[in-house]
């Protein structure tokens, strides 16, 4: 077998291989040999079919066996005694042409074929001695906790019909349906919607204009919708909604006490107390995870410079393009609503695919390095939270994790990168700040990273841009497959 390099620019490598069809024709008749103790044909006792007929019956499917099993496993071996690390499947291309093709079955011809792809880049990972990150840390107050326990209370709070007009904190019972210029609008129109007036939950104007309504009433409700109302077609309109109230309720009283949690569940109102603080305390730690994590790659993004594989880069970017248009179209907005073109969106979205990329690979080194692994218990605490998310599924999903290889990966890959980011705490400065609810929960223009101040038209339409989209930040493990656990999940 003859393993030439045809182009090597950059990260881009096209190998040309090429096997005699001498050596074809030797390894088709080695198995020719195996197949002749085992075949059984008319008018041939066992083992004394002449090799000749068997070539003649067999010969084209045992070499296009051959071909299969020798396209399918030369790249891995080719690329491993180069040393290489191919970033995303090679591409084999042979010839096209049918009597070539005879040929090369025939063993009349060489086979040839060349493999196509991009090597994964060598990064030389530098001291972690300069990064230092903030940890912002907020005390959850008695009085946040009591705020939201009441909350709870609220939506447990029982009802009773009454006969008299509705007043404020009454719940109404009503069907409707929303026009504008006096068509019904999608999404506009339910039966036995529940609402308790001054709850904030409808457009402004709506729930003022219940008050005084009895069972059996209908009415018009006119109302305009705010100017930056997520669905274009809606914003700064007016409307109308024709209502029919179908009952009045009065709310019982709210008591926060045993009784409240034993409905819930819970064993006491001080277990639910705790509860509730608990879930304050995640929900912040989630948002101070996210924020840490943010400066940790933005510092990465400023050390490490190098020119990453554009395939990589053009799936990612590709994922973001789709995932942007689809919220887009969702919200019924335009480029142009959201102060910027589509030509420079895609500008900005393809330098946050690269930047995404390159510090994938960068985490994938430092993680193999540091000997981060993914143990077989995390996965399937991973798919296990998967199945808990579409119950009745379980099935289904199961089965999809088994035949697909990249799905396993899309598994291990975000886990992969949060222990990587454990991993890089331990080994850095991190300085704790105590901030104010408002002050975590506020984006900070100045201190954000690259992506949050310049890559989206609007975060409220790019949810590329989000703190749900960091672990995006690496790619899935089979773009990171120069890695231990790459290599594992990679197609």
């Amino acid at each position: 077998m003859q393993v030439t390099e045809t182009l090597a620019e950059g990260l881009k490598r096209e190998i040309k291989v090429v096997i005699p069809a001498k050596d074809m024709e030797s390894k088709m008749n080695e198995r020719l040999a195996d197949v002749k103790d085992k075949v059984r044909i008319n008018g041939f006792r066992p083992g004394k079919v002449p090799v000749a007929h068997i070539k003649k019956l067999y010969g084209k499917s045992i070499m296009a066996d051959l071909v299969n099993e020798i396209v399918r496993e030369q790249p891995t071996a080719i690329l491993s005694e180069r040393g290489e690390k191919s970033a995303t499947q090679p591409e084999v291309s042979m010839t096209e042409d049918k009597d070539e093709a005879e040929k090369i079955l025939a063993a009349e011809q060489d086979l040839e074929f060349t493999l196509s792809y991009e090597v994964l880049p060598p990064i030389e990972l530098k001291s972690f001695e300069g990064l230092k990150v903030t940890r912002e840390v907020v005390d959850v107050t008695d009085e946040e906790v009591d705020e939201q326990v009441k909350k709870i209370a609220e939506s447990a709070r029982t009802y009773e019909t009454k006969d008299g007009a509705a007043a404020n904190d009454d719940r109404v019972t009503m069907d409707y349906v929303g026009k504008v210029d006096g068509e019904a609008f999608e999404g506009g129109t339910d039966n036995g919607a529940e609402l308790v007036i001054g709850s904030n939950r409808f457009i402004p104007g709506f729930e003022e204009q219940l008050v005084g309504v009895k069972a059996g009433d209908q009415k018009t409700i006119t109302v305009t919708f705010p100017s930056d109302y997520p669905a274009k077609n809606l914003a700064g309109k007016e409307a109308t909604f024709d209502i029919t109230v179908k009952e009045v309720a009065s709310a019982g009283d709210l008591e926060i006490n045993d009784e409240l949690a034993s409905k819930l569940g819970i064993e006491s109102a001080e277990r639910l107390r705790e509860i509730v603080r608990g879930q304050i305390e995640s929900q912040y730690g989630s948002v101070t995870r996210q924020k840490i994590k943010r400066q940790i790659l933005d510092q990465l993004d400023e050390m490490y410079k190098f020119e990453t594989p554009a395939s990589l880069v053009d799936a990612e970017y590709n994922g973001i393009w789709s995932q942007v248009n689809n919220d887009l179209a969702q919200s019924g907005r335009s480029f142009e609503d959201e102060d910027t073109t589509e030509e420079k969106a895609q500008e900005e979205y393809k330098k946050l695919a690269e930047r995404r990329v390159r510090l994938g690979l960068v985490l994938s080194e430092i993680g193999e390095k540091a000997g981060v692994e993914v143990s077989e218990e995390e996965m399937q605490r991973a798919i296990y939270d998967q199945l808990r998310r579409y119950p009745g599924q379980e099935k289904q999903i199961l089965e999809f994790f088994r035949s697909q290889p990249g799905a396993a990966a899309s598994i291990r890959a975000p886990i992969f990168e949060e222990k990587v980011i454990d991993h890089l705490l331990s080994q850095i400065d991190v300085t704790d700040k105590k901030v104010s609810k408002e002050e975590l929960m506020a984006e900070d223009e100045e201190a954000g990273s690259e992506e949050t101040k310049k890559s989206a038209p609007k975060k409220k339409a790019a949810k590329a841009e989000n703190s749900e989209g960091e672990a995006s930040d690496a790619p899935k493990k089979k773009a990171a497959s120069k890695k231990k656990a790459a290599d594992e999940s990679a197609e």
